[in-house]
């Protein structure tokens, strides 16, 4: 059938619906890496005529990438029964070769799949491809884990760099060769605005790039600072610079080129303008926002309603706080211009939608999904006492059907019962998910609590406890475990 390109979701519903074997590439045309990992996927189109092989255009169609959660490009979806068996992210021919001949079979009947990689017509693409990308710089696979907190010296190091340039960014890749559409579109704005910047390619390192989330709490890349102030992400430089107000917060932090005022605005409190409680403001108008900001415990700032949102990010949002089951308040900001200009200066925050908790603000749809995905916003709210701990406790043992709270990951257990747990369940074939109650006290000390149960790990299978390590391995011992499992 060779490569299709994809231009909207209902074309790729339509096509997943015969339940036939379906690949799809998410791919960004500034990507290197995409493009060599192109030239398999085309070859492999022609190895496997009966398998449909669809490429999307990562950042073009976000309704699709958002349908199988792509967060980095190239990205393979793998597609069979109308359901996503299997998926890859990064530059792996060998492996995109393997899991198409796995999911498609045989190219001819009766013979058993091979892998695509040893000697069908995609072998010698898959080998040229792997030369050229051990070309390219890959530091990002090879970094060492996070570290587990910011150190002094790390620290002092981070506001080092902040400071490096009056108009600094932490990007992925460098001006020249960007490495994410975001940073490129951030490079690409600057050098529109006419000012000196300085670029820091987090891909190179690692502390740098876990520490700085840490540093900033700002989750997510890239991220410009001025004058050691963060300005913000990606949505906010593109929605400052469309409003005209990334020039004037360059000029109020006395940065920029010559014909950028230089003159530091300072606020009462000391700090520069941009950053303080001095917003310029009528009384009126900061009182009003106060009012409408506290006005529920969980408060969205958004374009259109809840069942009608006039945007894509207002709408994830909704649905984000929907998933959480979160009762929550909105503002159209649509509906009156004063506040919609008046928040941005009120809260220095220039885009929308807004999150407010308890009348601090969250973020924009960015980070509240980060938040969601790391499980951050739900401790959040919990925190707040907008949800109480024992709903977040019964929400998470109910998460999956077979539910393992562990110190550490089945990937790296951080106890010796953890890991025998984890080798029981793999042995038995039984699929689970974890918690690392090591990341998240309240969740360590709270499920002690609800299950009545000290220790840890704990299993749950549909919700109810089934206990504890000893436990598991005497149900592994007795043959009873993967029926207790699946009744």
């Amino acid at each position: 059938m060779g490569v299709k390109d994809l231009k909207s979701k209902e074309e790729l519903d339509e096509v997943v619906k015969d339940g036939s074997a379906v690949i799809i590439h998410f791919w960004a045309s500034w990507c290197e890496a995409s493009k060599h990992m192109d030239q398999v996927f085309n070859h492999l189109s022609s190895d496997f005529p009966n398998a449909h092989f669809l490429r999307v255009e990562a950042e073009e169609q976000p309704e699709i990438s958002e349908a199988y959660s792509v967060s980095a490009v190239p990205y393979f979806a793998f597609v069979k029964d109308g359901k996503t068996v299997d998926t890859l992210e990064g530059t792996y021919p060998s492996e995109l070769a393997n899991k198409v001949s796995k999911i498609v079979g045989s190219i001819h009947a009766g013979e058993p799949a091979a892998p695509a990689s040893l000697g069908m017509a995609a072998g010698p693409s898959v080998l040229e491809a792997i030369q050229d990308l051990a070309k390219i710089d890959n530091s990002a696979k090879t970094q060492p884990p996070p570290p587990a907190g910011i150190t002094e010296s790390l620290k002092t190091r981070l506001e080092q760099l902040i400071r490096s340039h009056p108009i600094m960014l932490f990007m992925k890749g460098n001006p020249e060769e960007p490495k994410c559409g975001f940073s490129k579109k951030a490079v690409e704005i600057l050098k529109t605005e006419n000012v000196k910047f300085g670029t820091f390619d987090i891909l190179t390192d690692n502390a740098v790039r876990e520490g700085l989330k840490k540093f900033s709490n700002w989750p997510t890349y890239p991220q410009l600072y001025c004058n050691g102030e963060l300005l913000g992400g990606s949505d906010i430089i593109i929605a400052m610079h469309e409003g005209g107000e990334l020039k004037q917060a360059f000029a109020d932090h006395g940065a920029g080129n010559d014909d950028v005022s230089k003159s530091t605005v300072v606020g009462t409190d000391g700090q520069q303008a941009g950053v303080t409680n001095s917003t310029g403001l009528s009384l009126a108008l900061t009182s009003r926002l106060d009012s409408l900001i506290k006005s529920a415990p969980v408060m969205l700032f958004m374009k259109g309603t809840p069942d009608e949102p006039r945007c894509g990010f207002s709408r994830k949002v909704v649905e984000i706080l929907k998933e959480e089951k979160v009762n929550f308040k909105t503002f159209d900001i649509l509906s009156d211009d004063e506040v919609r200009q008046g928040l941005k200066v009120h809260s220095n925050w220039s885009s929308y939608p807004q999150l407010y908790i308890k009348g601090e603000l969250i973020g924009g749809s960015d980070i509240v999904l980060e938040m969601q995905k790391s499980g951050e916003l739900e401790k959040t709210l919990v925190e707040n006492g907008v949800i109480s701990l024992n709903d977040r406790l019964g929400k998470l043992v109910n998460s999956k059907l077979v539910m393992l709270f562990m110190k550490g990951t089945p990937d790296a257990p951080r106890c010796g019962f953890s890991s025998n747990v984890v080798n029981a369940l793999k042995e038995e074939g039984i699929k689970f998910g974890s918690f690392d109650i090591l990341s998240d006290d309240g969740v360590r000390q709270g499920l002690k609590t609800y299950s009545n149960w000290p220790t840890f790990p704990q299993l749950y299978y549909k919700g109810e406890l089934i206990g504890g390590c000893d436990i598991i391995m005497e149900l592994k011992s007795s043959g009873e475990l993967a029926s207790t499992l699946s009744e």
